[in-house]
């Protein structure tokens, strides 16, 4: 099979935050007019609708809303969806809708209610996705993040995917923090993309170990990523990893948020959705102060 258009999914990849309107409905505007400023401003490319995009907060009718709008302003090869939902029935639908808008990769959290579920159940949860989008196929990435989703992607499962699906298993993010692990999964076959979620990694990826990372902060660090990725700057990658440090002690998507809006003038983009809370006013002050000092130093 042959594969899609997933190979300018590489480097150092943002996961893009969605803005809300005040009635909590996703701002297409603000989202494009933000997605269009992070590529332009160091990113490879995004991974829209995913943690980061506060995917799992809103509707399958507003997740397809805002992927279309993406499918119809921004460029494609540069764009992967979180699709992964605790119902297959939405997983095909999303992935479905990813494949026939265009998306060069679609990122699969496994099903998450039920815990303790077995291999052979994820392998089905795939098996429908999988025949669903055959006629349009698109690349299948894995989003392995336990602490939230409660259920791994082991080495062993991985293997097992690969070896069902073949090509259209194209690789994995890992937001697990264990490198040992991504390292592992990188290992299984040299068509696998591993991301891991910290640009702490980007030199290994620039060195050929791993494609890249997606990456919450990336959104706020990403001209420091790309001098490191492009350029093997490791001072920018450490002034990366601090600023990583700095909108990583509250909350991250607020916090990401609250930098993202001061850098563009906007504080609409500040909001959140239910059940997350934007910044306390005098966290934020604190960490705008601390995020410029580190960029000063």
């Amino acid at each position: 099979m042959a594969r899609q258009i997933g190979s300018e999914l590489k480097g150092v990849i943002a996961a893009a935050p969605t803005p809300v309107t005040a009635n909590l409905e996703p701002d297409i505007p603000r989202f494009l007019t933000l997605c269009r400023w992070l590529l332009d401003n160091g990113c490879d490319a995004l991974n829209v609708c995913g943690t980061t995009g506060e995917a799992t907060s809103f509707t399958l009718k507003q997740r397809m809303a805002i992927m279309s709008a993406a499918a119809g302003a921004l460029p494609l090869q540069r764009l992967m969806t979180g699709t992964g939902a605790a119902s297959v029935g939405d997983a095909v639908a999303l992935t479905g809708h990813a494949a026939a808008l265009g998306f060069a990769g679609a990122l699969l959290l496994p099903p998450f209610y039920y815990k303790g579920v077995s291999d052979d159940g994820v392998l089905g949860y795939f098996e429908r996705i999988v025949a669903a989008t055959e006629d349009e196929p698109i690349d299948l990435f894995l989003y392995n993040f336990p602490q939230l989703s409660g259920v791994p992607y082991t080495p062993h499962l991985v293997e097992r995917l690969s070896a069902a699906f073949g090509e259209r298993i194209a690789g994995l993010k890992d937001s697990s923090g264990d490198l040992h692990y991504a390292a592992e999964i990188a290992a299984i076959s040299p068509r696998l993309s591993v991301f891991p979620s910290t640009e702490a990694v980007l030199l290994q990826a620039r060195a050929g170990e791993f494609t890249g990372c997606i990456s919450g902060s990336a959104n706020v660090t990403s001209t420091y990523c790309a001098r490191a990725f492009n350029d093997g700057d490791a001072a920018a990658l450490d002034r990366a990893c601090a600023i990583r440090a700095l909108v990583s002690r509250s909350p991250l998507i607020p916090s990401v948020k609250a930098v993202l809006a001061a850098r563009l003038g906007d504080p609409e983009l500040e909001r959140v959705l239910p059940p997350l809370s934007p910044l306390a006013e005098s966290d934020k002050r604190q960490l705008l102060r601390d995020v410029v000092a580190t960029e000063a130093a």
